[in-house]
């Protein structure tokens, strides 16, 4: 019969708050209990999906590189504040001129090329973001129109677990014959959307896009098992409150910022590290593999505190851990493409390996998938 891990206690897990310039705390909600159940859904939405291959990958992040010391210069932050709670150096931000369709087309440029296919090859593209360049029309028809793309092109919101998302969308239409070649884009420009004056939110993200190339491959290729999940319930721990047709951005929002990304740092640090310990462990036991068997672990690099309480609770040897946080900080829906392209180009990925991935995040939501190359 199937146990659950044992999660960490709340307090083992806790994430100071920041100090502000001023040197008083921000006070935080209550908690909220939102630790991940294995009830029957969990089963039905982990699932195979064999005859698909990853034929490329490309990454693009922004020349400017943002470090630590450069935010105490311009905003008093304090830079050893930054490092031991989040395990971030530096991040990359986009100049003004370019948006979030730029870094996926320059990504998706480079996984085209490396995978040796030409637009008129590719039938699908599907982009992970929730930095869209517009409302309408969507990233993904920028991206699709500029790189030449004779497809249908659609984006899905899905946060930090975008591209998860987009994956698995893109996996369906080949491995049911719909479609022979897809693009599928992570993206985003978090620096746009997080008050860089906010010391609690602004150090953590960054700027960045990933991209892979899907096609048919053969019977042992592709998701021996993934799992998609969502708790609406959490949704306010982590979301711009205003903007959309909820409510409508008005001059006293701006002046007020609630249309700056607004997160609860204490709660979802703790719901994070249940939801993917639970959902790492479920996807593993439902494959018959188990941590040694796994060649390398490629986790959304939100926090280094999350990766490696994750790590410590499943025995993931860190060896078999992918981390670039420390470089480009939370890019969200770029972060798991470029980690992975990455770890490609370093040869730690061949024919033959097993690739965990998994992002988490606003949603609330999370993914997970074991993929065999």
């Amino acid at each position: 019969m199937y146990a659950s891990p044992a999660v960490a206690r709340s307090d083992e897990l806790s994430l100071p708050v920041a100090p502000t310039s001023g040197g008083e705390t921000v006070t935080q909600s209550a908690p909220v209990d939102l630790q991940p159940r294995q009830s029957e859904g969990w089963s039905r939405r982990t699932r195979t999906l064999l005859g698909i291959q990853i034929l490329g990958t490309g990454s693009y992040v922004p020349d400017n590189i943002v470090t630590n010391e450069d935010l105490q210069a311009r905003h008093g932050f304090d830079p050893q504040w930054i490092e031991q709670r989040t395990g971030i150096l530096a991040r990359r931000h986009l100049p003004p001129e370019l948006a979030t369709s730029d870094m996926c087309i320059a990504a998706a440029q480079r996984a085209m090329d490396r995978a040796g296919v030409s637009p008129e090859s590719i039938d699908l593209v599907v982009v992970g973001t929730f930095t869209p360049d517009y409302h309408c029309p969507t990233t993904a028809n920028l991206v699709q129109t500029a790189l030449g793309i004779d497809a249908p092109a659609f984006d899905l919101h899905a946060a930090c677990s975008g591209f998860l998302y987009a994956l698995s969308t893109g996996a369906q239409f080949v491995g049911t014959g719909n479609s022979r070649r897809a693009l599928v884009i992570g993206g985003d420009c978090n620096s746009r959307i997080v008050n860089q004056k906010d010391q609690k939110i602004a150090p953590l993200f960054g700027d960045g896009a990933g991209a892979v190339i899907l096609g048919k491959g053969d019977a042992h290729q592709g998701l021996m098992c993934y799992q998609l999940g969502s708790d609406g319930a959490g949704g306010s721990l982590l979301d711009r409150p205003s903007g959309g047709t909820k409510s409508p951005l008005t001059a006293e929002d701006l002046a007020a910022g609630r249309h700056f990304l607004q997160m609860d740092g204490r709660n979802v640090f703790k719901w994070a590290v249940r939801a993917v310990v639970e959902s790492i462990d479920r996807v593993l036991h439902q494959s018959g593999m188990r941590v040694q068997d796994v060649d390398l672990f490629v986790l959304h690099q939100a926090n280094i505190r999350i990766i490696n309480n994750v790590a410590e609770q499943l025995g993931i040897p860190e060896e078999k851990l992918w981390n670039n946080v420390q470089r480009y900080g939370n890019t969200s829906a770029g972060s798991v493409p470029i980690a992975l392209d990455e770890a490609i180009q370093a040869g730690r990925v061949s024919r033959g390996s097993t690739v965990l991935m998994c992002g988490f995040g606003a949603g609330l939501t999370w993914g997970t998938g074991l993929f065999q190359w």
